[in-house]
C-alpha cells in the first residue's frame, strides 16, 4: 500500500477515534431502543438514457448500535447498454456490509467493503468473463434531513483496493447521493 493511502487510513481512524463528543442524526432513548426504532432503509437509484442506457438500484438497510455508530447491509444491480458498441449489453450484481460513525451533527465517517459481479476483460484469455472484484472504500459524508426520520446522504468515498486493471470502477474515488427513511 503506497505511503499516502497509509497517510488517508491513519487520518481517517485518528479523526473517528479521537472525537470524544459527537452527535447523532437519530437520537436512540431508553425507552425506544427495539429493534424496529433502531433500523432505517434508503439506497440509491440511477438512470441514464441516451446513446448509453444505465439503470442502477441499490437498497440499503441499517440499524443504529448507539447514537453515534451504524452499520447494515446493502445489494446492488446495474443494467447497461452502450449503443455505440456492439455487444456492449450487460449486468452487474454484488453486496456490501458498511459501517458509519456520527462524527458531528450531519457529518459522519463511512467505511464499506463491496464485492461486485461483473463482465471484466480477461487480459489472459483475451474476453471477457464474468469475474468477482471487491472494494474497501473509506470517506465521509454529509446527511441533509426531512422529516423526523428520513434525509438525504451526500457521500465521498476513496477505494483503498483500486487497480486500474482490475476493479469495478474506473478511478479510486466515488460521489454516492442517497436517500434514508
Amino acid at each position: 500500500m503506497s505511503l499516502w493511502k497509509n497517510s488517508l487510513l491513519i487520518l481517517f481512524f485518528s479523526i473517528v477515534l479521537g472525537m470524544n463528543h459527537t452527535y447523532a442524526q437519530r437520537e436512540i432513548y431508553a425507552d425506544s431502543v427495539g429493534l424496529k426504532d433502531r433500523l432505517y432503509f434508503g439506497g440509491n437509484f440511477g438512470f441514464q438514457f441516451g446513446l448509453t442506457t444505465l439503470i442502477d438500484v441499490s437498497p440499503l438497510v441499517g440499524v443504529m448500535i448507539t447514537d453515534k455508530l451504524s452499520t447494515g447491509l446493502g445489494a446492488t444491480f446495474q443494467y447497461f447498454d452502450d449503443n455505440r458498441f456492439q455487444g456492449s449489453t450487460g449486468s452487474s450484481y454484488g453486496g456490501r456490509v458498511f459501517g458509519r460513525y456520527n462524527l458531528l451533527p450531519n457529518i459522519f465517517a463511512y467505511t464499506e467493503l463491496e464485492s461486485i459481479n461483473w463482465n471484466a476483460y480477461s487480459f489472459v484469455n483475451e474476453r471477457f468473463e464474468r469475474t468477482w472484484t471487491e472494494a474497501f472504500f473509506v470517506g465521509a459524508g454529509y446527511f441533509a434531513p426531512f422529516g423526523s426520520r428520513g434525509g438525504a446522504n451526500f457521500t465521498f468515498l476513496y477505494n483503498l483496493k483500486h487497480d486500474n486493471r482490475y476493479s469495478y470502477y474506473s478511478e479510486p474515488y466515488v460521489i454516492r447521493v442517497g436517500f434514508v427513511l
